[in-house]
């Protein structure tokens, strides 16, 4: 719970979705460092959280976590995937660098649906993005 607090500071949030949903870890050695939670809506899933542990971040390993979870949505069958993330900060440069576009804005979603103001960077998190990609099928 704690590495998942790190990308979503709601634990009744974190709760909620990861008891739907798969996850895929990356670990060095026996310990993880990295883990990324997809709720599954059919040919359709929705990234919920993508974490490392700070100390390890910078090394591409939520980079390679990222790619071998939608490698392996894709074998699953899954032909898009979309998450939510802050309209600015490294997390969307991050998923653009993968592919993922902007397909819509959830206008004020961190100011209705967390208790506490989400700061990044001295900046208050208000809107929320949504971004998508598609998985092609050879």
């Amino acid at each position: 719970m704690a590495l998942l607090l790190e990308a979503d500071p709601s634990e009744a949030s974190v709760a909620r979705y990861l008891e739907v949903s798969q996850c895929f870890a990356a670990l060095e050695g026996e310990t993880v460092c990295g883990v990324c939670v997809v709720m599954n809506k059919g040919t359709k899933v929705e990234i919920m959280n993508v974490s490392v542990w700070p100390e390890q971040q910078g090394r591409g390993i939520g980079t390679a976590l990222l790619r071998f979870t939608l490698e392996q949505l894709k074998l699953q069958g899954v032909t898009q995937v979309e998450l939510g993330t802050g309209t600015f900060g490294y997390q969307l440069t991050y998923y653009q660098r993968v592919g993922f576009r902007v397909v819509d804005i959830l206008k004020d979603h961190f100011l209705d649906n967390y208790p506490e103001p989400i700061i990044e960077n001295g900046i208050q998190h208000k809107d929320m993005l949504i971004l998508a990609i598609r998985l092609e099928t050879e």
